[in-house]
């Protein structure tokens, strides 16, 4: 036992303390675990948890788009479809939440099978705007049976995740990290477990000679729509449950770009920058809505601040902030701490001497 516990203690010292960008991440969840104790104002919570889970909503379109190159405009579709689904049990069959949310999860799989078997034919511009059709599609079927989806008003009375709004957050903050890390570990193209990272590379690099090389192309484009639209239903899902109404306001153009925003700011193609973006922009912009003028200024602002990084930051916060807290061993390729001078594994010098 007490080996086992050393070894445990090596790998979480070399794999996780070892690594600036890794230690940040840690010291960030663990604040995010102590936020009820340490500010348990009831609209910090909410900013937050919902924060949480646009954040598996950023991290699902990520997925997607960067990783694999199928630029999606309509994400709002599966955010949505699983909210509507999730809504529609609980309030007209009374499902509870915790069999609702898995069966909204499931609705965003089929949504995102629909719209990946066209997608297996159309690639960039064509793809975008089929992508980004489905959402008002679905708008328009809402506002066809108002009787059974609410119309334009939204449905109501959707029942409560729990009975606590710390709880609530508690829920929606475990549901984030174990969604970002399982999508996260799909996409890591070091991992020596799951090899799906290196292929979604090399698809969204060069299709056609990723399809020469034996690789099965159209099995993995639709597993990933279909793991994108997964997640971004767990989110919708949990969404329908915390704010207890489920409005085609979640089909919205804008709704769609809000995912793609937080990503660039965040920095695309990490999984852990759309994360970031959110957890950057999205409280801000809020907080900025308590001003009397802020409902209106705050686009503006978002817009200005994504500006900015774009300008001097053209790859994202994260990539800008780890490229200079982080050096990567030209021999073995492992991550060192910028301020060595030798690598920590293999001793080879970090950079060329001067």
């Amino acid at each position: 036992m007490g080996s086992y516990l050393y070894r445990l203690y090596r790998g979480f010292q070399g794999e996780i303390l070892a690594v600036p960008g890794r230690v940040i991440a840690l010291i960030f969840v663990t604040l995010l675990f102590l936020l009820p104790h340490i500010i348990p104002h009831p609209l910090v919570l909410k900013i937050f948890s919902l924060a949480a889970l646009f954040a598996i909503f950023a991290a699902s379109w990520d997925f997607l788009s960067g990783f694999t190159g199928q630029l999606n405009l309509g994400h709002a579709l599966f955010f949505g479809v699983s909210a509507y689904s999730a809504a529609l049990l609980n309030v007209h069959l009374g499902v509870p939440p915790w069999a609702t949310i898995p069966i909204g999860a499931i609705a965003g799989v089929i949504a995102g099978l629909l719209v990946g078997i066209p997608a297996l034919r159309l690639r960039g511009f064509y793809l975008a705007l089929v992508t980004l059709a489905f959402p008002i599609i679905l708008i328009g079927v809402i506002f066809v049976f108002p009787d059974i989806t609410g119309g334009e008003l939204g449905l109501f009375g959707v029942d409560r995740l729990s009975g606590s709004r710390v709880l609530d957050y508690y829920i929606i903050l475990l549901v984030a990290t174990a969604s970002i890390l399982v999508m996260w570990k799909l996409t890591d193209g070091r991992s020596k477990i799951v090899r799906t990272g290196v292929i979604l590379h090399a698809i969204r690099e060069d299709e056609i000679t990723a399809r020469a090389s034996g690789i099965n192309t159209v099995r993995y484009k639709l597993m990933v729509f279909s793991i994108s639209g997964f997640f971004a239903g767990v989110a919708g899902g949990l969404y329908a449950h915390y704010i207890r109404i489920a409005g085609p306001s979640i089909l919205e153009l804008f709704f769609s770009f809000q995912p793609i925003i937080w990503t660039i700011f965040g920095g695309i193609v990490t999984i852990y920058g759309a994360v970031a973006g959110v957890f950057i922009l999205y409280p801000l912009v809020e907080l900025v809505r308590l001003h009397p003028v802020g409902e209106i200024y705050r686009i503006v602002l978002m817009v200005l601040i994504l500006i900015v990084v774009l300008l001097f930051m053209p790859q994202g916060i994260t990539r800008w902030v780890r490229d200079h807290i982080e050096e990567i061993c030209p021999r073995c390729k492992l991550i060192n701490i910028r301020t060595r001078r030798y690598c920590r594994a293999c001793r080879a010098p970090l950079r060329a001497e001067k």
